[in-house]
């Protein structure tokens, strides 16, 4: 009976485990896409944001948020986006939080608002998926995700704009307006601890999966300035195109794409000569930037419109996207049960389950239905 009992329970360990491999293996690749919409009342149009199936590059569904949506992030678990309002509605700017479960707005987040009326811009996550990170004005806001509520303020005392979190969650780098420079936040105490000179204009940052590089654009000197994270002293400056803004990194590490806003291209930097090795010419006034979690192909939202999807192996455009009007931001992940909203339906008429790019694995199946038959057994052996 003993032994039994220790099978038992070993089996259900085992059952629990495939069902777990199971979750994560039908995880399908989303990309959100906030929509600024700027219509004739100009800065307070309603924005939206286009929920894209990557595996077949189609909006499935557009959820309705704040005014002027501008940043947004996805959990690292895949069940929550969060998109940063820039205009005042109901009196306050806010914070959106999207449900990928079911589309739908579940929070809206009040946050600050500074002396230019303008409310907040950037949002990071921790790997950990417990705090948010928000630019607003001079301020970098801490939400608690558990809660949605803020839970603490840090004051940089200037202008702030983009903001990326270390792979090991122990710092924030956020670009500023004072002396064209980037502050480094420890997230244990919530203070600054380094303040880092770049190049001129308010721009992007990402950060290195190794947590070895900040990379920062530059909009007005036309460059990137690439950060080393154990000195936080700028190590090399790449000379891009025009403006850039948006800048992501591939899972790899060994490519960076810039969005050159001004010159309608993306310029491709190997990080192992720091240098530009292609320039892909793209959409009008291109904005966001986001790379596929398997790495293998880059979307650039462009103002017009739609998102230009680059294959990286030819660093060339195989599709284009048509999205909301005004796109600025983008965030890709892997969601796990994202369905379709036919409330706000843009290209499908019924709800159904997102497809998963996950390939197909009876052989699993079959040993789940082989365990689940050992443990109902065992069950009734012990009964």
């Amino acid at each position: 009976m003993k032994n039994k009992r220790m099978l038992y329970f070993a089996a259900l360990a085992l059952l629990f485990h495939i069902l777990t491999l199971m979750s994560i293996a039908g995880a399908t690749p989303f990309a959100y896409v906030t929509n600024v919409n700027i219509k004739n009342n100009g800065f307070n149009s309603e924005g939206t944001v286009s929920v894209v199936d990557i595996a077949t590059n189609t909006v499935i569904t557009t959820v309705p948020v704040g005014s002027f949506p501008t940043g947004v992030a996805i959990t690292p678990d895949g069940t929550k986006v969060y998109v940063t309002n820039a205009a005042i509605q109901d009196n306050y700017p806010t914070v959106t939080v999207i449900d990928t479960s079911t589309n739908t707005v579940t929070a809206k987040i009040p946050v600050g608002i500074g002396p230019s009326g303008v409310g907040p811009f950037g949002v990071a996550i921790n790997p950990a998926g417990t705090k948010a990170y928000v630019t607003e004005n001079t301020n970098i806001s801490i939400i608690d995700i558990a809660t949605n509520t803020i839970t603490s303020t840090v004051n940089l005392g200037t202008y702030t704009g983009e903001v990326a979190v270390t792979p090991n969650g122990s710092r924030v780098y956020v670009t500023t307006g004072k002396d064209n420079t980037v502050s480094v936040i420890d997230t244990v105490t919530n203070t600054v601890i380094a303040t880092v000179p770049v190049g001129l204009g308010l721009g992007y940052v990402a950060i290195s999966q190794d947590g070895s590089r900040a990379y920062v654009t530059n909009e007005v000197s036309n460059n990137v300035s690439i950060i080393d994270i154990a000195t936080n002293n700028v190590i090399a400056t790449v000379l891009v195109g025009h403006n850039p803004s948006g800048i992501a990194i591939t899972p790899d590490g060994t490519k960076v794409y810039v969005v050159n806003g001004f010159g309608n291209t993306i310029s491709v930097i190997d990080t192992a000569t720091n240098t530009v090795i292609a320039t892909v010419p793209v959409g009008y006034h291109p904005a966001g930037v986001a790379i596929s979690p398997d790495g293998t192909k880059v979307y650039v939202v462009n103002s017009d419109g739609n998102v230009s999807v680059i294959d990286r192996a030819t660093n060339t455009i195989t599709v284009t996207i048509k999205v909301g009007s005004n796109p600025s931001g983008i965030a890709i992940g892997n969601l796990v049960g994202t369905v379709s909203n036919t409330s706000n339906q843009s290209t499908n008429t019924s709800e159904t389950k997102a497809p998963s790019t996950a390939p197909k694995t009876p052989c699993g199946f079959n040993v789940l239905i082989l365990v689940s038959m050992i443990v109902l057994y065992l069950r009734k052996e012990l009964t």
